[in-house]
């Protein structure tokens, strides 16, 4: 029994692990690598494995990072169960057909404009077939994945349906149970609950995306954003927002809903312009069971997505009225990272503006259009053109759905008190720094800590 790393080693994107229990198997994960588009679309051509040597996918959540080249997988010929939490099943049917949306919609714009297409790595037509091979189970529910493999989802905190997996493997008599944390969420985060660390781990695969650092307090964040908002009005400009649509798109509406109750930020229009983002806050509607029931405004409104400022934008033409309309204004639109859709056109049309507002609420990996936005780069090459960077940017990290290097610390603590020993950790979704950094936190804690190269082998 052992596991292969095969993506988000070394790096935070493209998760993808290989369990191999017996003669099976099983993938934990299958993620879409993101960054500079050539390395990642290198990258994402190329499967570690035969699809047909695979039994079974575990899949943690519906990010794209995680989830995203399943639809590529089963294209090409697996045949196999998708495991998943039943929202994540619910989020991946409208996230992938997205995903394939908007890679039709690049390659179509490239050729339009005489630049040479990227081809998709998958289309619209491929996800139907895909989600006929997923599964939704409920948290807590222990179920049969090959034989000698058992898995349980528990709570991960993260985003809505988001998991960590208790895998429970059995080989020649010998039984050993890895935990797999999936992206572990914070504690306090509005409307989704708080991650529940499992228990009994001989060896945990862990996340590090922030295991160097720690975020702002999360009630600060909503102060700091009522700030930004009204600063940035007052100057009759925009705040654009690049939030992945879900989840982060989700707590933003939530908190200027709050802040709209109190009138603490001023009357004007928040646009929610992604057609992603309203298909996925109608799956968040779908699953009230997984709030948090001890949220003030989950308690108070039927509907936590709905007030008289926001306005969901749904086709094309709306979302080029946006460029047009004059005053102050929101717009929330993916993607998380600034690499793909909508947000591209109205960063094109507003970054060069100073009176607008640029906020990024979330992990930038190296490489995105995101990335060179936190570090204040004068110009940013957006569709081929060169457009300056004059709009004022604000970083927000306190909005990060992934825990920070005290809550990693607080989560792998309160595994190891349920297990017989300090499990041996293996750090995965993290750059090379957060990683070390964590590991130098760790180890004097008493766990022997490593960190992977892709292809490195764990055994259980």
């Amino acid at each position: 029994m052992h596991v292969t790393f095969s993506g988000a080693a070394g790096e935070v994107t493209g998760s993808c692990h290989l369990l191999k229990v017996g003669e099976h198997t099983v993938a934990l994960d299958c993620g879409m690598f993101q960054g500079r588009r050539t390395e990642a679309r290198a990258k994402n051509a190329v499967l570690p494995f035969p699809p047909e040597q695979l039994s079974a996918i575990v899949l943690s959540h519906a990010h794209i990072d995680h989830a995203g080249r399943l639809p590529f997988l089963t294209s090409r010929g697996y045949t196999g169960t998708i495991w998943a939490t039943a929202a994540t099943r619910d989020l991946c049917a409208v996230m992938l057909l997205d995903s394939a949306h908007i890679q039709e919609k690049d390659a179509e714009y490239l050729r339009k404009h005489g630049r040479e297409p990227v081809e998709p790595l998958y289309k619209m037509d491929d996800i139907p077939p895909m989600m006929n091979q997923m599964i939704g189970v409920p948290y807590e529910k222990t179920f049969d994945v090959v034989p000698g493999l058992r898995a349980t989802y528990v709570d991960a905190g993260h985003i809505l349906g988001s998991a960590s997996v208790i895998l429970d493997c059995s080989e020649n008599g010998v039984s050993r149970r890895l935990v797999f944390s999936g992206d572990i969420g914070r504690w306090g985060l509005p409307i989704i609950r708080d991650p529940q660390p499992p228990a009994g781990a001989d060896t945990v695969i862990m996340e590090s995306t922030y295991g160097d650092r720690d975020h702002p307090p999360i009630e600060d964040m909503r102060e700091r954003l009522a700030a930004i908002v009204t600063e940035t009005a007052a100057k009759g400009g925009r705040v654009l927002i690049p939030a992945f649509a879900l989840g982060r798109t989700q707590e933003i509406v939530y908190d200027l809903h709050s802040l709209a109750r109190k009138k603490r930020i001023p009357a004007i229009p928040i646009y929610i312009d992604s057609p992603l983002a309203v298909d996925a806050t109608s799956v968040f509607a779908m699953h009230p069971e997984t709030f948090d029931r001890r949220e003030s405004l989950v308690i108070a409104v039927k509907d936590l997505f709905q007030f008289d400022q926001v306005h969901y934008t749904h086709d094309v033409a709306e979302s080029k009225a946006l460029n047009t309309q004059r005053g102050p204004m929101v717009i929330i639109s993916p993607s998380g990272m600034a690499e793909v859709g909508r947000i591209l056109h109205h960063l094109r049309n507003g970054a060069s503006d100073p009176r607008n507002t640029i906020l990024i609420v979330g992990f930038q990996a190296e490489g995105t259009l995101g990335r060179r936005i936190v570090e204040r780069q004068p110009t940013l090459r957006i569709f081929g053109e060169e457009i300056p960077l004059r709009a004022r940017v604000e970083v927000l990290n306190g909005y990060s759905a992934h825990a920070d290097r005290n809550e990693l610390t607080r989560w792998i603590d309160a595994v190891r008190e349920k297990s017989r020993a300090a499990p041996p950790v293996w750090l995965v979704h993290g750059e090379p720094p957060a990683q070390q950094a964590l590991a130098t936190r760790l180890r004097p804690r008493g766990y022997d800590v490593h960190i992977p190269a892709p292809g490195d082998r764990a055994p259980l």
